[in-house]
């Protein structure tokens, strides 16, 4: 495997076979180097939410799959329960929801468990996060390929290999409290009482006391959907960076779970879109397909990719600092770089 501070690239070719310049990049990259007989290799990804159709590809997928059999090893996929209560809010759910998404071709492990009763707590690598509760079957692997889709994220900015081990990998108990490092602010003068964010609100936790709205459960995760359905702005959620620090925190913890050396990391820029997967709906596209991304670290996986998009647009769009991540994740000494070397194939 290629050292960490390297990232190599397969650009997108429209006269080209995505697959075989994905193997020609894998192969390139030492992707499978790692992958040892016996190994159950946990093949993280994520299956995208019902009536989002920009997910990666199946067939990339399964291409993976088969190349982790072919070194001996087990392969999974697996992903975790979200908090949010859309269509992988369970593992019953979810496991049909990757179906019908096309991964019915290896076996889907939800990794926190039915309900995300499954999950291990190991200390946390910055007080930032009281502990990272890491899914249970992700916990239990010998080893693990990230395969992210990047894109925007409404609260984080951006998508990648860093969001989907930090949110991604772990139990609904520390989602939420990630998510809940933002904070809620709540304008009286500017609330009209209007109820628009308590018929908006998926969990019916606002409601109207004295002519103005009370936001006040711990079950609230600080989602966007109450602020940008207020019409008087009267909801803002205010120092966003510090989610951001928290996916890198989280996903840290994550990686720790593992031996050195035991993880690697692919990154699909296709149908960039400005909102991340999670949402059931695609979102605004971004441009035209850039290019499969592959890396032995998250840190520099990610970004290696900020430099490849607009990420100004989504530090506008979300009131976000894209490189927040990548630099918290830095600065608590994950290996890897800021200004990682990207070769191409």
């Amino acid at each position: 495997m290629a050292d960490v501070n390297t990232v190599h690239f397969a650009p997108w070719g429209e006269g080209a076979n995505m697959m075989t310049k994905a193997g020609q990049l894998y192969e390139q990259a030492g992707l499978f180097d790692m992958v040892e007989p016996g190994d159950k290799v946990a093949v993280k990804l994520h299956v995208g939410e019902l009536g989002n159709p920009n997910y990666v590809r199946p067939f990339f997928l399964k291409q993976i799959v088969d190349e982790i059999k072919a070194r001996g090893g087990k392969p999974f996929l697996t992903d975790t329960c979200t908090y949010y209560p859309l269509k992988r809010n369970n593992a019953v759910d979810h496991m049909e929801t990757a179906v019908a998404n096309g991964f019915g071709f290896a076996p889907f492990i939800v990794a926190d468990g039915l309900l995300s009763e499954n999950g291990v707590s190991v200390v946390s690598p910055d007080p930032l996060l009281s502990e990272v509760e890491v899914g249970g079957a992700i916990h239990q692997a010998d080893a693990m390929i990230v395969v992210s889709h990047f894109k925007g994220h409404a609260l984080g900015g951006f998508g990648g290999a860093i969001k989907n081990l930090g949110m991604g990998g772990v139990t609904k108990k520390t989602k939420l409290e990630q998510h809940r490092l933002i904070d809620l602010v709540i304008d009286e003068d500017a609330c009209q009482a209007c109820g628009a964010c308590v018929d908006a609100c998926w969990f019916d936790l606002p409601r109207i006391e004295n002519d103005c709205v009370v936001i006040d459960s711990p079950e609230c995760m600080r989602c966007p959907i109450c602020s940008t359905t207020c019409p008087e702005g009267a909801i803002r959620l205010e120092n966003r960076e510090k989610l951001a620090q928290g996916l890198a925190v989280a996903a840290k913890g994550v990686l720790n779970t593992f031996a050195p050396g035991k993880v690697a990391c692919v990154n699909f820029a296709t149908d960039v879109s400005t909102v991340c997967d999670c949402a059931p709906i695609p979102g605004e596209m971004m441009g035209q397909h850039i290019g499969i991304f592959a890396s032995q670290s998250p840190l520099s996986i990610d970004a290696a990719g900020l430099e490849f998009i607009d990420y100004k647009r989504l530090n506008a769009l979300h009131n976000q600092d894209c490189h927040e991540q990548v630099r918290t994740l830095a600065r608590i000494q994950e290996p890897g770089s800021l200004t990682p070397e990207v070769v191409r194939t």
